[in-house]
């Protein structure tokens, strides 16, 4: 029994009243929890992309507080771009937070000196950073739960007591707004016995996806933690703990009323009330100046269409022209459509660009995707390829509605897909339970349909080149569709296959022939297909496969089991024993996908025949490519000059033939 407990009444009062000076002044908590993520791939000394990191590091002791604890960074550009999330515990104030991000990420780098990927958690804060965009992922990994090794007096009485208040909190801090998603409070377990606890998640969570977070731990609690006076909870994006013992300021940095007119007030700092006027003043006068510059740029505007003229002189172009003209969105009726870019209408963020949520005036949903500035492609090249991209009309392919160019400006207007992408259900433990085999089968049969379309009944023979998990929208029936063709390849009708000297796509679903030679085909979706079809039926990850505690690259542990006549070990177990003939049937289909050599792969007219006839005999699969290849890095997505070369080097532009339209960030 802890000593606090049997106190007097009066004393709880005299140690709370030093609390918040006995937490502020665990500048260097004692307290650290790190994960290195080992498999996701080491950094060399002295390189671009430790420089990246030092960079976003160094940010950690002077960013603003406007965020009131919560900052998504990057540094430098793909493929040494380094991305990092930071999040601040709801009751710290600028000094403490920046000082305890700092002290973390400094030890994280330590503990971690030549990972890519790394997370830490420490008593006040959260620091992770990766060589991939974190922001508005809802991870599963790495996790850990660590508990008070103090037994509380009356367990079933502390976890009812407990139970009742983490769902209020947990209730609270979801339906938070996007500046901080935080709760902390108290509940009596007995008498002179109380329980205190907080929880909190990256305010990048939606209400639905911090509820997931928080429901997960505190599902994890009744193993880890019953019946202890204290627990810590620890996921990429929440955090959950309790003690029996006050550990927390009781009064949160308070958060700004909902901008409306003016900018957020600063959290308050030392309770200096002159310096905290001077601000206050400084805040609302930066405000005005914003407003009067976003007026004038309002008036300035040129009025609605009045893009750029292109002089076109062949009779066949100005067709071409006036067709993408069709396409074209006034940037005006886009403004209003997103209510002017706001935070509320924003979806997420990647490294082409963010996307934002939109309504038009007929009540159609669309999502903006605003390229990022500084494109090199001109007017001319962008309007074509949104052309040429916008004919793909298929019902599993996301649908480009249109296009707005205005001066710097380039916008993609898509259809909204309201049930976000494929992994965010397949790869998350809680949600993927909504997939049952039935669900699966029928996603599978519509990503091998549109598949079939983009490779031989379009117009234009189309390589996707990038077919993953993320680039698989859902849409309100679950119906898939295929998305992101930012990194497509455009075929005329008798090219078959073609070269390139620019490697782009992600590892681990990328065949072998295109990462070490650049060449690429029909087959090369073909075998990500396989790559993906394996995630659908085992719903795990290809680059971080586990079983019987043991991690590898997905396609060697499939084909060792097939080779066993174990192959059912690679299955879902959330999908139980049915539908087990037509499994199989997927797990071997999958395997001559990612066949090694490229003309043993089957098409994808050959795939629809194999999953609509039983009656149809499937050929002897050979060993995959990879499999010997077991460290091998494959979570990078990769932009490299040659599949040899592995020097950082930057990139030239897409060539014309190369479709540019960027990814949209599946939502």
């Amino acid at each position: 029994m802890g000593s606090l407990t049997t106190v007097p009444l009066f004393s709880y009062s005299l140690v709370l009243s030093f609390l918040p000076t006995l937490i502020l002044a665990q500048l260097n908590p004692v307290y650290f929890e790190h994960d290195c993520s080992q498999g996701s791939g080491n950094y060399t000394p002295n390189s671009t992309y430790e420089a990246n990191l030092n960079s976003i590091i160094s940010r950690f002791a002077t960013l603003s507080y406007f965020n009131y604890g919560f900052f998504n960074l990057s540094a430098g550009e793909s493929p040494n771009k380094v991305y990092s999330i930071a999040l601040c515990r709801g009751d710290m104030n600028q000094v403490d937070c920046n000082t305890c991000l700092n002290s973390t990420a400094t030890e994280l780098k330590q503990f971690c000196p030549r990972n890519k990927v790394a997370t830490a958690w420490s008593e006040l804060c959260l620091v992770r950073y990766a060589n991939r965009d974190l922001y508005g992922q809802l991870e599963n990994d790495p996790r850990s739960c660590k508990n008070n090794p103090m037994n509380a007096s009356n367990p079933d009485q502390f976890n009812r007591a407990l139970s009742e208040l983490l769902n209020n909190l947990s209730s609270e801090a979801a339906a938070s707004g996007p500046l901080r998603k935080y709760a902390a409070g108290n509940a009596p377990t007995g008498i002179f016995q109380m329980v205190y606890a907080t929880v909190q998640c990256t305010p990048d969570m939606d209400q639905q996806n911090c509820t997931a977070c928080l429901n997960y731990g505190r599902s994890e609690l009744g193993g880890c933690c019953y019946g202890r006076m204290g627990c810590r909870i620890l996921r990429p994006n929440c955090v959950l703990r309790f003690e029996s013992n006050p550990f927390y300021n009781e009064t949160a940095v308070p958060l700004p009323s909902p901008p409306t007119t003016s900018s957020p007030t600063p959290p308050p700092g030392n309770g200096n009330n002159t310096t905290r006027t001077v601000i206050i003043v400084i805040a609302s006068v930066v405000g005005l100046l914003i407003l009067i510059i976003i007026s004038i740029c309002i008036f300035k505007r040129p009025k609605r269409n009045k893009d750029i003229p292109i002089k076109v002189e062949t009779k066949d172009a100005d067709n071409e022209m006036s067709a993408a003209d069709s396409l074209q969105f006034g940037f005006d009726s886009v403004l209003v459509a997103t209510d002017n870019f706001s935070d509320a209408n924003k979806l997420g963020q990647g490294g082409f660009g963010a996307v934002y949520k939109g309504q038009l005036p007929n009540g159609e949903e669309i999502a903006v995707k605003r390229l990022s500035k500084g494109s090199g492609q001109g007017d001319l090249e962008f309007k074509t390829e949104v052309q040429l991209v916008a004919k793909l009309q298929h019902r599993n392919l996301v649908r480009l509605l249109g296009f707005c160019l205005q001066g710097q400006e380039r916008l993609l207007i898509y259809e909204f897909v309201p049930n976000a992408s494929l992994d965010h259900f397949i790869f998350d433990r809680i949600r993927r339970a909504e997939l049952d085999w039935e669900t699966r089968f029928k996603i599978i049969h519509g990503i091998v349909r549109g598949l079939l379309y983009l490779h031989e009944d379009s117009r234009l023979r189309i390589i996707h080149r990038d077919l993953k998990a993320s680039n698989i929208l859902l849409d309100a029936e679950m119906v898939p569709k295929i998305a992101d063709f930012g990194m497509a390849r455009l075929f005329g009708q008798d090219e078959t296959q073609g070269s390139t000297s620019r490697i782009v796509g992600t590892h681990g679903y990328m065949a072998p022939e295109y990462v070490f030679h650049g060449q690429f085909s029909v087959k090369s979706d073909v075998f990500s297909f396989g790559v993906l079809l394996l995630e659908i039926i085992s719903g795990q990850r290809n680059n971080s496969f586990r079983y019987d505690e043991q991690y590898e690259y997905i396609l060697g542990f499939a084909w060792r089991s097939w080779r066993e006549g174990t192959a059912l070990n690679l299955v879902d177990p959330i999908l139980g024993d049915g539908s087990r003939n037509e499994i199989m049937r997927c797990i071997h289909i999958a395997l001559l996908c990612v066949q090694e050599n490229v003309a043993a792969r089957p098409t994808m007219a050959s795939v629809v025949l194999m999953l609509n006839s039983f009656s149809t005999t499937l050929a002897v699969p050979a060993q995959p490519a990879f499999v010997m290849q077991s460290n091998f890095n494959f979570d990078m997505s990769t932009s490299s000059a040659s599949a040899s070369n592995q020097s950082n080097t930057e990139l030239p532009p897409l060539s014309r033939n190369e479709v540019s339209i960027s990814e949209l960030s599946p939502r």
